[in-house]
């Protein structure tokens, strides 16, 4: 019998181990929680929570004190709810934010600038700025006196569009859409779930999706103009929990593909069930089609609370969340520690592939979020009101970094280096890319703009990965290699803003360079 454990345990572990992609803990404590996460280009990132969760484990800076009149716990509040990472370092220096944050949207202006809006409370109508800086900098949160939201907005969902404005969707009782910078003709009553699926396709209109029902939304016209056919499975937004993304821009840009995976079964947030399995399934469309259909197939887990981060590959991870429950406090069990590998250009049945689980739960209030390095930063899961370090599934201090298989040793000789590349780039503008490989190149470079999303609530809002028109690469000297590319011609491809620009060779990304886009 105790043979058989052994070998029982033995067959686990090596299980383990054999499974791509590795894990490391980069933070043991990062004095907050982070229930929204965005990376920077100055390779740094802002985590930020809600303000009245009482003490977090970060101290504010001496004398920046905050008088919050809604904490049960803290009426003078001393703590920092908001901190910036250095991934160099792995450093951690607070952040000083005002009025609460709680389930609210956020996402990349053109110019670099984090636009965050709404929250509960004090935080409804509120709109704040942070302009990013080096990490010895001095940048922080503004709240904005001049401009507040024409309604209130907690769970909505931000998305920058070809102009570089943003639009906001949605919320809590707020079934309209508004803008940033304001507008004054928002008309559309037509919006009304909580963190709706929002995704600019490259025919500059919006597909958003809600409960298990989708539109095309003109937001030029405020109208909506095609409705989609319901996708199978039940309700799919907060709070049944799934997620989605849309996958890479390539070619001409004339076709964009939705995926929609996962969700609570109808009845469990109700019922306040935490052990309803989660369902599996997954919704794949192309949403430029004159007749979409949804095509279904299953992940190997039940999912609730997933993060679907886009690689610079175009393959999509799919990490964090639980197999049982739905969204909301102590609402969920059973975590799902297995990291999924979605690769779009394999048939239905083959698309998933199952990677190395992880130790650490990351349930409700966690996020995931692409780094330069290919890296996926995993941060945050806090199911209950309050910081709470004695439960189950404790509220999660801790940093952790996946590392795909492609950043795996056998590969660093087929690791492009970009060795040079432009600061800035215009729509349409041809340039041109150094890159330098240990071993000679085989086929294609590819070379692949990827937005900094704001996470959430598990889905990343404004995400996008846009391949390149290229030519093959030619051989300068040595190891050095030139691949002539051509930016994303408009705004609708690829809005105004600072990308993660990676050279991607055998399926191998370099690190990423920051580029700016413009108009």
């Amino acid at each position: 019998m105790e043979l058989l454990i052994l070998s029982m345990f033995t067959f686990f572990f090596l299980s383990r181990a054999q499974l791509p992609g590795t894990w490391d803990l980069l933070v043991p404590n990062a004095g907050i929680s982070s229930m929204h996460t965005a990376v920077t280009r100055f390779n740094t990132v802002v985590l930020l929570d809600r303000t009245n969760t009482g003490p977090s484990r970060k101290m504010l800076r001496k004398g920046h004190c905050r008088l919050d009149p809604h904490d049960a716990v803290l009426k003078r509040d001393c703590y920092a709810h908001s901190v910036l990472f250095d991934i160099q370092t792995n450093q951690i220096r607070p952040l000083m934010i005002l009025t609460d944050t709680w389930c609210s949207s956020g996402q990349f202006l053109h110019d670099g600038t984090l636009l965050q809006t709404g929250g509960d409370l004090d935080g409804f109508k509120k709109i704040r700025k942070l302009d990013p800086c080096d990490f010895n900098g001095s940048c922080d949160w503004v709240e904005l006196d001049d401009v507040e939201l024409s309604e209130g907005r907690w769970y909505s969902t931000n998305q920058i569009l070809p102009d570089g404005s943003v639009i906001i969707i949605g919320g809590r009782g707020a079934n309209t859409v508004e803008y940033y910078p304001p507008r004054n003709d928002v008309e559309d009553k037509q919006m009304d779930n909580l963190y709706p699926y929002v995704h600019l396709l490259p025919n500059g209109k919006l597909f958003v999706f809600a409960n298990n029902k989708a539109v095309l939304f003109d937001h030029e016209t405020n109208e909506v103009v095609k409705g989609y056919p319901p996708l199978d499975g039940g309700p799919r937004n907060y709070p049944s929990a799934g997620s989605s993304v849309m996958l890479a821009l390539e070619g001409d840009y004339s076709t964009a593909v939705i995926v929609v995976c996962g969700g609570a079964q109808y009845g469990a947030f109700i019922e306040r069930s935490t052990d309803t399995p989660a369902h599996g399934s997954c919704g794949r469309i192309v949403a430029t089609s004159l007749d979409p259909i949804w095509e279904m197939e299953d992940m190997p887990f039940g999912r609730i609370m997933g993060d679907m981060v886009m690689l610079p590959t175009g393959d999509v991870l799919v990490i964090n969340g639980a197999q049982a429950g739905t969204q909301g406090f102590e609402m969920a069990s059973n975590p799902c520690l297995y990291p999924l590998l979605y690769r779009p250009d394999q048939p239905v049945g083959l698309r998933f592939m199952t990677l190395n689980p992880g130790t650490v739960p990351r349930l409700y209030h966690s996020t995931a979020n692409l780094l330069p390095d290919g890296r996926v930063m995993v941060a945050g899961s806090n199911p209950h009101h309050i910081y709470n370090f004695k439960a189950e599934f404790p509220t999660e201090l801790r940093i952790e970094a996946f590392s795909p298989e492609y950043l795996s040793p056998d590969r660093a000789n087929i690791r492009p280096v970009i060795e040079e590349i432009p600061d800035t780039v215009s729509f349409g503008e041809a340039f041109n890319v150094l890159v330098s490989v240990t071993l000679p190149v085989v086929g294609l470079v590819e070379v692949n703009f990827a937005s900094a999303p704001f996470a959430t609530h598990s889905f990343s809002q404004g995400q996008r990965l846009v391949k390149l028109t290229i030519t093959p690469s030619v051989p300068v000297s040595g190891n050095l290699y030139k691949v002539e590319c051509k930016a994303p011609p408009n705004g609708a491809v690829a809005p105004p803003g600072y990308y993660m620009v990676f050279a991607v060779n055998q399926g191998v990304p370099s690190v990423a360079r920051w580029v700016h886009l413009v108009a």
